[in-house]
């Protein structure tokens, strides 16, 4: 065990935001913390790395681990370059390697004792070397820059001209290449592309220490968790598997616990009328009877109620009026800033009822390409016809459609203003805004904020094509759910950017795949896109071979996506074990109502001690089905 926490309690004045937060990190274990916005996780983190303390409770770091922390949004400052920040990691080698090289032109210089004493030095200063990955550094610097979405080209950029989001990538890159025993990662996807969390998957699944990670992107999690510990209503859970595990544990436990507090509140109910009755009579043995069973009862454990869920969004997406069956023509688009092609020869059709993804890495020019759309950035070529009756709503992942100035009130209110206060009110509740919540400023706002306050103003519009650039960004993972469903059922057509992979399976029809050169049309959600990729590179490969002629896609680089096909049929295995999961929990609550029926059906039985006793061998039999599908049960766990 490296970390562990127990009984972690912090509050702010009245305000308990972490109550008896308690679990612990195996060496090399990969874990993730999950909750919702607001839940407390990074205050955790920060608990964890001493930037504040905890009101009450325990946790343990074994006492030779060293601890790598990554917050959200992490800037750098500095005068460096890219590669110089980078190399200040290697600061001790690069110390070791200019001393070696120093000594090996003095040794050549002495003899006798002088000469063996500093190749004694020489071997324990190449020892320490080569144990600190001297002689691969700078092909793990180059592989961490490229892997993060840099280019050589890159490298000699300043620090001064990149982004924020760059910078935090150059962060995280700084991080990875230290080696730490423990990372804690706070949000480490956020700024990066797909092929960039790709990249870190892979990095991270084959890390050496132990990582602790805060997300929102739940396909990453599936890809490199084995533990989830969930953080609700101020307490901690533990589930012993990836995120897609948890989500479907989480639900069972909850309707287990919540059927088992039913029970007993029924049975609690019929005792204490018992009581009563008991109690009427006013004899003395009833009131003796009464007593006892109120003892009896007095001794009972308790079933605790389920805790009650977190606020979601309640979001309904409904089209005023129905458009045509050809919603966006595109032909032959292009775009160039100051002589940099972002993109060309962009064509492609969406039709009536179509959820379509577009993806690509940073930089390939979305975002551009959804305002060519709206018209609010000019192409150089090309052309975008919106058919008939086509209505839209655009999301802007930057909210710059919001007034700062304004309260959120004030904003749904001047854009609709046939809307009474109450109907307001009523929207924005769905969006989990009430109370004197309604009149922040949306200057005080959070991103996440921001964003529900702009998918209410989409909700309203009645838009009958939705235009959503990165909408599940600042979401917490209940509200990505909520808008998964509200976008399976929205009876329009919906058009997206989104880094998100989890969303795109769960939503996505159609996937736009857009290039330098283009866009590449898949028929599918994301898992279907990456399976015609890894056939695409397997098609290139064998092509390659055939004629001996060296292809993009059989390179070593391909290996990647073909092993897709491997994770694919993972991922078709574990299908198959929740479905035996499944199947079992349904015979578990068959022949619990079985057992139940037989305690009701030898209590009717009364006298008839025969019937009784067939009731009784049957119950037998049922009770001892029950724990060998019980066994079965835990077995596929």
């Amino acid at each position: 065990m490296i970390l562990a926490c127990k009984q972690l309690h912090k509050a702010y004045g009245i305000d308990v935001i972490l109550d008896k937060i308690t679990f612990h990190l195996e060496e090399k274990e990969k874990a993730a913390i999950v909750g919702v916005n607001g839940a407390g996780k990074t205050t955790l983190f920060r608990i964890l790395t001493r930037e504040t303390s905890a009101d009450g409770g325990d946790f343990y770091i074994r006492k030779d681990a060293s601890l790598g922390y990554m917050a959200q949004n992490q800037q750098i400052e500095g005068d460096r370059t890219i590669y110089e920040e980078m190399l200040s990691v290697f600061e001790e080698i690069l110390k070791t390697e200019k001393l070696l090289r120093e000594m090996e032109n003095e040794m050549g210089r002495l003899t006798g004792q002088n000469l063996s004493d500093k190749m004694e030095e020489y071997s324990r200063l190449q020892h320490f070397f080569e144990q600190n990955d001297g002689y691969s550094y700078q092909s793990r610097l180059r592989g961490v820059v490229k892997g993060l979405g840099f280019t050589e080209a890159d490298f000699n950029r300043p620090l001064s001209q990149l982004s924020g989001g760059q910078k935090t990538r150059i962060y995280l890159g700084k991080l990875l290449l230290s080696k730490p025993d423990i990372l804690l990662l706070d949000e480490p996807t956020n700024h990066l592309d797909i092929a960039s969390i790709e990249w870190l998957e892979d990095f991270l699944r084959g890390y050496d220490g132990a990582v602790l990670i805060i997300s929102h992107d739940r396909y990453f999690l599936d890809r490199i968790v084995s533990k989830v510990v969930e953080i609700e209503n101020k307490k901690s859970n533990v589930y012993n598997g990836n995120y897609s595990f948890y989500i479907q544990q989480k639900e069972f436990n909850r309707e287990v616990q919540q059927k088992a507090f039913d029970t007993q509140q029924k049975e609690v109910k019929r005792q204490e009328e018992v009581i009563r009755t008991l109690r009427a009579f006013n004899r003395e043995k009833s009131i003796k009877r009464a007593e006892s069973r109120e003892k009896a009862l007095d001794k009972i454990e308790r079933v605790d109620q389920p805790d009650s869920l977190p606020d979601h969004m309640r979001l309904t997406l409904t089209p005023l009026i129905t458009s045509g069956n050809d919603v966006l023509h595109t032909e032959d688009l292009s775009k160039s800033y100051g002589g940099n092609k972002i993109f060309q020869n962009v064509s492609f059709d969406v039709k009536r009822g179509e959820n379509a993804a577009i993806i690509g890495p940073n930089g390939v020019g979305k975002s551009t390409l959804f305002k060519m759309l709206l018209r609010e950035v000019s192409g150089d070529s090309g052309s975008v016809r919106f058919g008939t009756n086509v209505h839209v709503g655009y999301y802007d992942q930057e909210q710059q459609k919001l007034d700062e100035s304004k309260t959120i009130f004030a904003e749904i209110a001047d854009t609709y203003p046939s809307l009474t206060a109450g109907q307001i009110r009523n929207v924005l509740a769905a969006f989990v805004f009430t109370n004197d919540d309604v009149f922040k400023p949306i200057s005080a706002l959070s991103g996440g904020e921001k964003g529900r306050v702009s998918l209410a103003k989409i909700m309203l519009s009645k838009a009958n094509l939705l235009m959503l650039d990165e909408p599940t960004n600042h979401l917490d993972m209940f509200s990505k759910e909520v808008l998964e469903n509200a976008l399976n059922r929205y009876e329009g057509t919906v058009i997206y950017i989104s880094h998100d992979r989890y969303f795109i399976n769960k939503t996505a029809e159609k996937i736009l795949e857009l290039t330098p050169d283009g866009v590449a049309l898949y028929a599918g959600n994301y898992d279907y896109y990456l399976e015609k990729k890894a056939e695409q590179a397997r098609n290139e490969a064998e092509r390659a071979k055939e004629t001996g002629i060296p292809s993009a896609l059989s390179t070593p680089a391909s290996e990647t996506k073909t092993d897709w096909l491997k994770q694919k049929e993972q991922q078709a295995a574990e299908r198959r074990q929740a479905a035996k999961i499944s199947r079992l929990e349904q015979e578990i609550e068959e022949t619990e109502t079985g057992i139940a029926k037989a305690d009701e059906d030898m209590a009717a039985a009364g006298t008839n001690y025969t019937k009784a006793q067939q009731i009784f061998e049957e119950k037998a039999k049922l009770e001892e089905k029950l724990e060998l599908l019980y066994a079965q049960w835990e077995e596929l766990q």
